[in-house]
């Protein structure tokens, strides 16, 4: 076998592994699944697994990730697409934006795997850094342009995109984790809308 070859036989095996693992986890839950289960799914030894990933936890990580970072591409080109629609209204953008997500929260895949399961499997910490890693720098744009605008007082964008990161956080963790998912994202939605409607400046 070519090393071209190799490397192709390597990435599609954990490719199979990420994907197998991703559907259980899904379905059961990360307690719920067994290893045996994803190699079985996946079509691979076990060997193969372990050559991978160190463990269970280390193959969620990288499914957990996986799901957090196709949510966000999607919402980030959602996103694009309404701007362009609207590209004098960023701060409809950023209202729009935060409901969006808690859209992204209501969802299967990462409602129970980013939202559900993973702090409480890898610890808070994990989707701590996850939120800022993809919601931090798009929520400073939509400020910066929103202030340029003049549709918000100008405040420090650092420290204001922070707590508002913390706020949908706190409201999307609600809302994936209520008995009435949908019931709590509409609810969760209407509390989210109004504490940003006390950003609005007089002159937007």
């Amino acid at each position: 076998m070519s090393v071209t070859r190799r490397a192709q036989h390597v990435a599609d095996t954990r490719d199979a592994l990420v994907t197998a693992a991703r559907e259980l986890f899904a379905e059961r839950g990360y307690t719920a699944t067994g290893t045996e289960e994803i190699v079985a799914r996946a079509r691979v030894t076990r060997g193969a697994l372990y050559h991978h990933f160190r463990d269970k936890k280390a193959l969620f990580r990288a499914v957990m990730d996986s799901v957090a970072a196709e949510a966000a591409e999607a919402l980030v080109t959602h996103e694009l697409r309404h701007a362009q629609e609207r590209p004098d209204e960023p701060w409809d953008q950023l209202r729009h934006g935060f409901q969006s997500f808690l859209d992204v929260c209501t969802t299967g895949d990462f409602q129970r795997i980013v939202l559900i399961d993973g702090p409480a499997v890898l610890g808070q910490d994990v989707w701590d850094t996850l939120v800022a890693e993809h919601g931090h720098g798009l929520l400073a744009e939509w400020l910066r342009k929103a202030m340029a605008n003049g549709e918000i007082d100008e405040l420090p964008v650092a420290p204001l995109a922070r707590l508002l990161a913390a706020l949908i956080s706190e409201a999307s963790l609600y809302t994936a984790r209520a008995e009435d998912p949908e019931v709590a994202r509409r609810e969760a939605g209407a509390v989210v809308d109004r504490v940003l409607a006390g950003l609005r400046s007089g002159k937007g």
